[in-house]
């Protein structure tokens, strides 16, 4: 027996009074996804378009697709795939974040409204636990803003949270560039990376002040030069795995309420070329996946042990630039957003050995930059 199955043997057995089995991987094969794509596109552009996505053989047929929004660069869901919320990355005044409301039947999206960001280059979008506020990280703009969301699903005015400093590389470095917002799994802390100064900023929820509390913010401290990009949770809360831009490193952070400390850093971008992208765990969280680009472009693969620390298991290439990426519900595929190869590859995972092959299957789309799946 393998080590990780002797840790699915442990869990299954701490579960056992509760039926344990592969309920979840089992009915989430059954289950009909849509995949939604985001872009670099001009508004004239179906820059968001809207496939149905088989997870159980990897082929996908197209649907739909928005225009009206200028670089809809990043996508959220709401949980009960009804709404969706898009930022529109443009540099200027311009920069937005759009709310749109997703007939499940028809597999198409309409305009709720939209409100601007008031900072530059909005990267990132995610919703607040209980979805009373959509929250963006403004790359150009240095800060966050905050977004409260009405019982229709629509934008209130922004209110941005502007940050200072800088960092040590003198051309990517100059200045905050926030790049990605992700509520801790107890859903008592809103975290924010800052690419330009080397941090996670962490502040505590607090529904009495909006829905965070400024005064009592913490940063984490990352070493000079890092550039921490992408956070993604562990399945079972304990850690944050942190993709860095610049040093192209996976940094494993052991969660423990208000604490966050660094327990292991290992190398994703061997090739040292400053394109760290994207981070996520597969569904069963055996595996953390993490993107690079610029040279070797591909996805580092890593071995989740018991302990939350992770092993380089493999590496695999794909097409040009490598952004977001995703893992179907059931863990079955992996698909890659490659923008400048303007294709979405799609990957199939073993799930023993977290590796992937390459099944062929492509869907072809100007400048894909963001994943993400709706239940149908």
């Amino acid at each position: 027996m393998t080590k990780k199955n002797i840790w699915a043997a442990t869990l299954c057995a701490a579960s056992l009074l509760s039926g344990c089995s592969n309920n979840t991987t089992n009915k989430n094969a059954s289950e009909e996804y849509y995949l939604l794509i985001g872009s670099y596109a001009p508004a004239s552009e179906e820059g968001i378009k809207i496939y149905t996505f088989d997870q159980n053989n990897g082929k996908s047929e197209y649907v739909s697709g928005l225009k009206g929004i200028s670089n809809p660069s990043y996508l959220t869901p709401s949980s009960d795939g009804t709404r969706v919320y898009s930022v529109a990355e443009d540099e200027g005044e311009t920069a937005s974040l759009y709310a749109l409301s997703f007939d499940k039947e028809k597999g198409t999206l309409s305009l709720l409204n939209a409100e601007r960001t008031q900072g530059g280059a909005p990267c990132y979008v995610a919703l607040s636990p209980d979805e009373n506020y959509a929250v963006t990280a403004n790359y150009l703009g240095g800060s966050i803003s905050l977004f409260p969301i009405g019982q229709n699903g629509k934008l209130g005015t922004a209110q941005p949270i502007v940050f200072s400093g800088k960092g040590t590389d003198p051309e990517r470095q100059k200045q905050p560039h926030l790049h990605c917002i992700q509520f801790t799994p107890d859903k008592h802390y809103l975290l924010a990376s800052d690419l330009g100064t080397d941090r996670i900023y962490s502040f505590p929820l607090n529904a009495s002040e909006g829905l965070i509390d400024t005064s009592a913010r913490k940063d984490i401290l990352l070493p000079p030069a890092s550039g921490p990009r992408h956070l993604t949770p562990s399945p079972d809360g304990k850690h944050i795995y942190l993709m860095t831009e610049l040093s192209g490193e996976v940094v494993v952070l052991s969660y423990d309420e208000a604490q966050l400390d660094t327990m292991q850093t290992v190398l994703a971008d061997t090739c040292h070329a400053q394109g760290g992208a994207d981070i996520h765990v597969s569904p069963d969280g055996y595996f953390v996946y993490a993107s690079c680009r610029l040279q070797n472009d591909g996805i580092a693969i890593f071995e989740v042990s018991e302990d939350g620390s992770l092993t380089k298991t493999g590496y695999q290439n794909t097409s040009a630039h490598p952004r977001n990426f995703i893992l179907s519900p059931n863990g079955n595929y992996l698909l890659v957003a490659c923008r400048d190869a303007n294709t979405v590859e799609i990957y199939q995972r073993d799930p023993e050995t977290g590796l992937l092959q390459d099944t062929g299957k492509r869907i072809e789309m100007s400048k894909p930059v963001c994943l993400k799946f709706i239940k149908r």
